[in-house]
């Protein structure tokens, strides 16, 4: 009998968000604020606490076989478009492939290798959960986790085409195809003096001096390498303004910084990167070691999990942080359940199942001979509904603890 006490996991959380804003202890109670909007909203910030019921419940983390590069921390807004692709400064050094936005897994942040039912078992917590808020009856939910499961082995197991793209999805891609660089830098900068500066505020946080300097050391390194593997000249990467950047639930605390660049020049050409810390992946502890940094460990799992990954990601060190670094895009947003109807979640739920079924066989390192059966597929949407429940019990504790 599974007996695990939600106060207990509420106040375990609750030291996990202390320790990641310890450095940045202003950032607590705006994590604290986005952990308590949704039992969903928890998921989405709480990995760690997920393996490490796990870790203490064998139960719920057995399941049929399958291992390879894993998300990590998947659920249903760690999808999105993206630019993938080379990057060109002109015209004539532009290909197909730098025009490409694709709508994918878009953060790996937690990614391992590991069994493929751990990325599984998130993901259907969190359409079970993500379905309360969409106003879905309990049956509905269960019928929508047959539906990713049966599109997922489809992909996994059978190398099945995609289905159709949902409509919430095509409506998404026609907005950030009709965003402008100069709308995308809009929203983020002011021009002081001729020159595009972050906006100082919710978003962007002004850096120490000291701290600014060795972020634009850091970046430095990380634009030689990309300039000489993209063709890029030197001066593209000329830095025009740096700050902390607030974004994030489950990473909100952790050392972040977006850099300002010329880009291709001018004020409406900047580009826009952005240098995030890395630590050791949530599930690192029910998995076997990397000898990987964990920045490198990022860009190894987007390499071989997606046929398209974004463009111009790597790797630099800050201090002693190993810091993971992709260029912003306008052409780039996540999945936002808050504008999906009920009659958009299973179609979305077979094209996300369909998605992380790819990315698995595309990362896989022991590929099982047989698709997992009608029965291993119920065992782990019960586990997922246990997983649901707990979260939901759990997230209760937390409003209270933090209220």
């Amino acid at each position: 009998m599974l007996v695990i006490d939600p106060a207990f996991l509420a106040r375990r959380q609750m030291e996990i968000d202390r320790a990641r804003t310890a450095h940045f202890p202003h950032l607590l109670a705006r994590k604290t604020a986005r952990m308590t909007a949704s039992p969903f909203a928890l998921l989405r910030g709480a990995a760690p606490l997920f393996y490490e019921v796990l870790e203490r419940h064998p139960s719920l983390r057995e399941g049929p076989a399958g291992k390879g590069w894993l998300v990590g921390d998947a659920h249903l807004e760690n999808f999105g478009a993206y630019r993938a692709g080379v990057l060109g400064v002109t015209k004539t050094a532009r290909t197909r492939a730098d025009e490409t936005v694709v709508f994918d897994l878009n953060d790996f942040d937690e990614a391992v290798v590991g069994p493929w039912r751990f990325d599984v078992l998130r993901l259907l917590t969190s359409l079970l959960l993500a379905g309360r808020e969409s106003r879905t009856d309990g049956a509905r939910s269960l019928q929508l986790c047959d539906a990713l499961l049966g599109s997922y082995v489809g992909a996994a197991f059978h190398g099945r085409r995609a289905p159709p793209m949902p409509e919430a999805i095509a409506r998404m891609m026609d907005t950030v195809l009709r965003r402008t660089r100069e709308e995308f830098l809009d929203a983020r900068t002011d021009v002081v003096r001729g020159k595009r500066r972050f906006v100082r505020g919710e978003r962007f946080e002004e850096l120490a001096p000291k701290l600014r300097s060795r972020a634009e050391r850091a970046f430095g390194k990380y634009a030689k390498r990309i300039a000489r593997a993209h063709r890029i000249p030197t001066e593209a990467f000329e830095v025009v303004d740096a700050a902390f950047r607030v974004a994030g639930t489950g990473s909100l605390g952790c050392l972040r910084i977006a850099v300002l660049v010329a880009g291709k020049g001018g004020r409406d050409g900047g580009w826009i990167f952005d240098l995030k810390s890395q630590g050791a992946a949530s599930a690192a502890k029910l998995v076997a070691s990397m000898d990987l940094a964990p920045a490198d460990r990022v860009c190894a799992a987007l390499d071989a999990c997606l046929a398209h990954p974004p463009r111009m990601v790597g790797s630099t060190r800050l201090r002693r942080a190993s810091m993971f670094v992709r260029r912003l895009a306008p052409q780039e947003d996540k999945l936002d359940l808050t504008r999906l109807a009920p009659e958009d979640l299973e179609p979305l739920a077979r094209y996300l199942g369909w998605l992380i079924g790819r990315a698995h066989r595309r990362g896989a390192t022991r590929a099982p001979t047989e698709a997992w059966t009608a029965a291993e597929r119920r065992q782990l949407v019960n586990r997922a509904v246990a997983l649901a429940g707990l979260h939901e019990a759990t997230y209760l504790a937390y409003c209270d603890l933090t209220r």
